[in-house]
């Protein structure tokens, strides 16, 4: 892989490429283009990406500074801000979307053994939103509030890895519980959410399709107690019951029997109610399943704080999603690379710094990652997609 090319190159021959071509081809990408295809474009962003590039200007002063290797990095035409804004503009972000999807199953796939602080054989997602403000009189397309814009970034997280395995882009107006409407359930899987998800109709069907999930409950939740369950207080449970809903609504919308867990967290001194369709696992899981919720909180809080996903290269509806778009696919191609290159030892905080500063070098990829200097700086960073709280 290595002999003499660009620690850049080495990268991306980690990219499965006839599945790029074959998302190109699908939306007609390369249609009538003389010159930037769109892979050279996704080799500009990613490169925006991994040097932390503020502006397209930016992008272009940097790329045009190494006009001789850029050849070596798989990009043969002239590099421009013009260019580069035409194809974020005119490129279908769906393009870039697909090849995203294709990576995250890749990833899964490398993961699907990993533990996330739970015991337990069933895939388990943790699913969230998080906006991104923006400026309505720059991106009018994404109207929130009457004077106000913003996107919401809806996200359905394995925990496992902490690899996202759903995305979904939308305007700040649309309510986190309609994504519930676009889901493809995975049966025997656990789906974890906040209260905001709380609607028994769709979760209902979740049942229906054979899905488990963990929801906290409101406090006007009307129910019936049917049973309860012995607990051991001393762990902080305070109650185990099986209920029915009792609402003029609810009752129909849910005719199921549902499971209610309370839980008591010492240090927060809070209390929790949590409801799940699930009887079989202990009640001492299904808190600590909640818990672990708290990863899709934190791979919001990184990847805002480590790629370019608040400030824009484009204003357009289509150059966002694109940025966003490739920003997953670097995110979870540098999670592939870990995980094949096997670099326990290394957070992708500080496989990212490193590469920030390495990408024009001619030295071997796993040489350049594994320096020793570099081993023990992962201690802080990655270690937040680890360590959780309520």
């Amino acid at each position: 892989m290595y002999s003499g090319r660009l620690v850049f190159s080495q990268l991306m021959d980690f990219l499965p490429m006839h599945h790029f071509r074959s998302c190109v081809k699908r939306y007609d990408g390369n249609y009538h283009m003389k010159s930037f295809s769109c892979f050279e474009q996704f080799l500009c962003m990613a490169f925006a990406q991994l040097s932390y590039r503020e502006s397209l200007r930016d992008i272009e002063a940097c790329l045009r500074a190494m006009q001789n290797k850029l050849y070596h990095m798989g990009i043969r035409s002239n590099i421009s801000k013009s260019t580069l804004a035409d194809a974020n503009e005119k490129r279908d972000w769906r393009i870039y979307a697909d090849f995203a999807q294709v990576l995250i199953s890749n990833a899964k796939d490398l993961y699907v053994n990993d533990s996330f602080g739970v015991e337990l054989d069933e895939t388990v997602y943790a699913l969230d939103a998080s906006t991104i403000d923006l400026c309505l009189s720059l991106f009018p397309w994404a109207r929130f509030r009457k004077t106000k814009g913003a996107i919401k970034l809806h996200t359905l997280l394995d925990l496992r890895g902490s690899i996202p395995s759903f995305i979904s882009i939308t305007d700040g107006k649309v309510h986190d519980v309609n994504i519930l409407d676009t889901l493809i359930t995975d049966p025997g899987s656990f789906y974890i959410m906040d209260r905001g998800y709380l609607d028994f109709e769709r979760l209902y069907i979740l049942t229906q399709c054979l899905a488990y999930f963990v929801i906290r409950s409101k406090k006007n939740t009307k129910f019936q107690r049917v049973y309860s369950r012995y607990v051991d207080k001393s762990t902080g449970l305070r109650c185990d019951q099986t209920i029915v809903l009792t609402g003029t609504q609810t009752k129909y919308q849910y005719p199921d029997k549902l499971r209610r867990v309370k839980y008591y967290d010492s240090k927060s001194q809070k209390r929790f109610s949590f409801l799940t369709n699930n009887f079989i696992v202990p009640a001492m899981v299904i808190a600590e399943l909640y818990r672990c919720r708290w990863k899709v909180e934190l791979f919001f809080k990184w990847i805002k704080q480590h790629l370019r996903i608040k400030a824009f290269y484009g204003t357009s509806e289509n150059a966002v999603k694109t940025q966003i778009w490739i920003a997953v696919s670097v995110y979870v191609l540098v999670a592939i690379v870990k995980k094949r290159l096997r670099l326990n030892d290394l957070s992708l905080y500080t496989i990212l710094q490193i590469l920030s500063v390495s990408l024009f070098e001619k030295s071997s990829l796993l040489e350049v990652l594994t320096q020793s200097q570099h081993m023990n700086s992962s201690v802080y960073n990655d270690n937040q997609l680890k360590l959780f709280d309520y």
